[in-house]
């Protein structure tokens, strides 16, 4: 009987095993975008946008990328903590200059007070939020599949 059960443990063993080693990857991971969700209350589209503000910052902080199919060319970045949104992400640009960084003064808690002249020409990713070592975002990668 117990010859008949060891491969069955050796295998328990290992998907254990490989378990653990996915999270230590994950642990190691600085930035990651979450799956697109649909919030038929405002009509947009969400993502998490998960971030360490250091290699060593202990779990996540986030903000949210929002599509609007209204405006299906941009991304959009909410800063929920403060309630602003801070840029867009250009997904038609020239790769490597698609982020519109917002000033400070014309960062806003709705896009309709936001207005087009405020948004920058597109440059470079900035920097993940509160990060002192100037590592940049990664850009979003795939947009919603919208009906």
């Amino acid at each position: 009987m117990m010859q008949a059960t060891k491969p069955f443990w050796m295998s328990l063993a290992t998907v254990i095993a490989l378990a653990c080693l996915a999270d230590a990857a994950q642990a190691d991971v600085r930035q990651y975008y979450g799956n697109w969700t649909y919030h038929p209350q405002y009509t947009y589209y969400f993502r998490y946008y998960y971030y360490k503000p250091t290699p060593t910052y202990v779990g996540y902080t986030y903000h949210y990328c929002i599509y609007r199919p209204a405006t299906p060319r941009y991304i959009y970045y909410y800063n929920p903590h403060r309630q602003v949104y801070w840029g867009r992400f250009d997904v038609e640009g020239q790769p490597g200059a698609q982020y519109s960084l917002l000033e400070e003064k014309d960062r806003k808690g709705s896009l309709t007070e936001i207005p087009e002249s405020a948004f920058p020409a597109p440059g470079a990713m900035p920097v993940i939020p509160d990060a002192p070592d100037g590592v940049q975002i990664e850009p979003p990668q795939g947009l919603p599949k919208t009906n």
